[in-house]
C-alpha cells in the first residue's frame, strides 16, 4: 500500500540477482494497473536467502525508491517473497466430524487445523497453507463444502514451510528500508498469479521459475497446486561456469551469457564469435559462440533432468496435459525451450506477465513474472480484507477465496 489518494498495492521480489519493486494501482473498476517499476542489482543474496543484511537492504532502498520515483508515490507496505533450498511442500489431510448433519464454517476451520497438524522442525514455519479439495463422507471433489449434508468432512491441503529465520532475515531487510511486510510469499507461488491461466491450472501444468540463484517449481492439477520444489541451480551457475570455462572475470561472464549464450549447440554458429575479456592483465581472445553453447547446454540439462526428477517424485508427471511453462530472468535464453521440450517430452512455452495492463513494454518480461505475482496475490488479499482491516483476515475466508479463484 503506498500513501496517496488511492489504492496501491506493491510487490517486492528480492532475488539472488535483483531485487525488483513492482507498484499497482487498483482502478475504479477494480482492475489493477501497472504504475511503477523499480530494479537494483542484488548484493546480499546467495541463493535466494539473505547472507549479508546491510547490502540487501541498500538493494531494496534503491529499487524502492526507483518505483516511487516512476509511480510517484510514497510506499508503506509490501508483500515480499521467500525461496531457497530451506522450502519445503508436503501434502496433509485432516478429518473432523460434522457437528451439526451440515458443514458450518467452524467445521471448516477445524478441518483445516487438523489438516495443518502435522509435525515440522522448530526452525521452519508454515508460510501457507493451500486447500486442494474436500471431501464429504465419501464424496470428493468438493470445492467450497459450506451447507452441505454429512458425517464425516475431510480436507486435503499443500504445505508449504520455510526456514524461520530466512523469513525473520527477509522481515528484518524491509523493515529496516522503513517498509511494513504483509505478507512473506512463496515466490513460485506468486510466480503461478502472473504466467498462469485457469486452463492451465486445470488441465495440469508444471511452472519452472528459473532465477538466478534457485529455480523454483510448481505443479497444478485440477486447479490446485499439488507440489513445489526448490532446486539450488540457476542464472548464476551458468555464469560461474562460462567464468571458469573461459577464463574471464565473472562480470565480464555474466554480460556475455546475456548478449551471445545459448543452450543449444545447434542453434549457436561456430563463425560468430565473441569478444571474451581475460582475467588480470591477460589479453581478450576470440572465442565462437558455438563454444559457449557447448559450456551453457550441459547445466541446462543438468536442470532439466533434475526438474523432471522432481516431477517424476511428485507422482504427477503423466498429468500434465498443458505441458510445462518455464519463466524467471534465466529463462530468455535462446534454445532453452527447445532444450527444455527435448528433456520433458512435453509442450513448453515461455510465459511472462500478461494479465496486467500499464508498462506493458517494460514487464512483459520473465524476469518480472515474481514481482508482478506478488503484486497480483497482494491485491486478492487486499480484496478480501475488510476495509481499514490488515491482511490477518480469517483462515476460513482465505479458504473461501482460494477456492473461488481455483475453482
Amino acid at each position: 500500500m503506498a500513501d496517496s489518494g488511492t489504492e496501491t498495492v506493491v510487490g517486492l521480489d528480492i532475488g539472488t540477482s535483483k531485487i525488483a519493486a513492482i507498484v499497482g494501482e487498483v482502478r475504479e473498476d477494480g482492475q489493477l494497473e501497472i504504475i511503477g517499476i523499480g530494479t537494483h542489482p542484488s548484493h546480499g543474496l546467495k541463493k535466494g536467502v539473505v547472507v549479508n543484511i546491510e547490502s540487501t537492504v541498500q538493494s531494496i532502498q534503491r529499487a524502492i525508491e526507483e518505483a516511487e520515483l516512476m509511480a510517484d508515490c510514497k510506499i508503506s507496505t509490501v508483500y515480499a517473497g521467500i525461496a531457497g533450498s530451506h522450502i519445503r511442500g508436503l501434502n496433509s489431510h485432516g478429518i473432523v466430524a460434522i457437528r451439526d448433519g451440515e458443514v458450518a464454517q467452524a467445521d471448516v476451520e477445524r478441518v483445516i487445523d487438523a489438516a495443518q497438524a502435522v509435525a515440522i522442525p522448530a526452525d521452519q514455519k508454515v508460510l501457507h497453507i493451500l486447500p486442494q479439495e474436500f471431501v464429504i463422507d465419501s464424496q470428493e471433489g468438493v470445492k467450497d463444502p459450506l451447507g452441505m449434508s454429512g458425517v464425516r468432512l475431510e480436507a486435503k491441503v499443500h504445505l508449504i514451510t520455510g526456514a524461520v529465520n530466512a523469513a525473520q532475515n527477509i522481515q528484518k531487510c524491509i523493515e529496516s528500508c522503513g517498509l511494513r511486510v504483509n505478507e512473506i510469499v512463496l515466490e513460485q507461488l506468486a510466480s503461478s498469479y502472473a504466467v498462469l491461466t485457469e486452463d492451465e491450472r486445470e488441465l495440469g501444468v508444471c511452472l519452472i521459475d528459473i532465477g538466478g540463484g534457485t529455480t523454483d517449481i510448481a505443479i497444478y492439477t485440477n486447479g490446485s497446486i499439488r507440489h513445489t520444489a526448490v532446486i539450488p541451480i540457476a542464472g548464476d551457475q551458468v555464469t560461474n561456469d562460462i567464468a571458469v570455462a573461459l577464463r574471464t572475470p565473472t562480470p565480464a561472464a555474466e554480460e556475455i551469457k546475456i548478449k551471445y549464450a545459448c543452450a543449444s549447440t545447434d542453434l549457436a554458429s561456430p563463425e560468430h564469435l565473441i569478444k571474451v575479456p581475460g582475467v588480470g592483465n591477460k589479453p581478450e581472445r576470440d572465442l565462437s559462440r558455438q563454444m559457449l553453447a557447448g559450456v551453457v547446454a550441459p547445466r541446462y540439462e543438468e536442470l532439466f533432468a533434475l526438474v523432471q526428477a522432481e516431477l517424476r517424485r511428485s507422482g504427477f508427471e503423466s498429468l500434465m496435459a498443458a505441458g510445462v511453462v518455464i519463466t524467471g530472468g534465466s529463462s530468455k535464453m535462446e534454445g532453452v525451450v527447445e532444450l527444455a521440450e527435448e528433456v520433458f517430452d512435453l509442450p513448453v512455452s515461455l510465459n511472462s506477465p500478461t494479465n496486467v495492463p500499464g508498462l506493458e513494454s517494460i514487464v512483459r518480461n520473465p524476469m518480472y513474472s515474481t514481482g508482478v505475482g506478488l503484486m497480483m496475490f497482494g491485491k486478492e488479499q487486499e480484496d478480501e480484507s475488510p476495509a481499514g482491516s490488515t491482511s490477518k483476515e480469517g483462515l476460513f475466508d482465505r479458504v473461501r477465496r482460494w477456492f473461488g479463484d481455483n475453482v
